[in-house]
């Protein structure tokens, strides 16, 4: 069974940093697109980053300039480096992977953003 971990969530002051990694495992053969998403108390599931085997990238206007997606697919990992974060910032962020057509959520890690 695919399985997605994730780590590097904690609680940081506006204008501080964090790395968020997510590493998948299992027959993950043909993996291609691995991302990020958030979720916000009371609000919905919504995409943060994601990027491609070739490395294309997309992210949401909120975070652009600010967050930066890569992956090692050597070590089947995605990260999500976070700079100048924000209250607004606060969520639970979830790692996806889509496998051969399906895709994995990870259980999320929580980021709080004091002001």
């Amino acid at each position: 069974q695919v399985q997605l971990v994730e780590s590097g969530g904690g609680l940081v002051q506006a204008g501080e940093s964090l790395r968020l990694s997510c590493t998948a495992s299992g027959p993950i053969f043909g993996m291609n697109r691995m991302g990020w998403y958030r979720q916000a108390p009371g609000k919905q599931r919504d995409l943060v980053a994601s990027i491609s085997t070739g490395s294309s990238t997309n992210y949401a206007d909120a975070v652009k300039g600010r967050f930066t997606i890569s992956r090692d697919s050597a070590k089947s990992t995605v990260y999500l480096q976070m700079n100048s974060l924000k209250p607004e910032d606060t969520a639970v962020y979830y790692c996806t992977a889509n496998v051969r057509g399906v895709n994995y959520w990870g259980k999320g890690t929580l980021v709080t953003v004091s002001s």
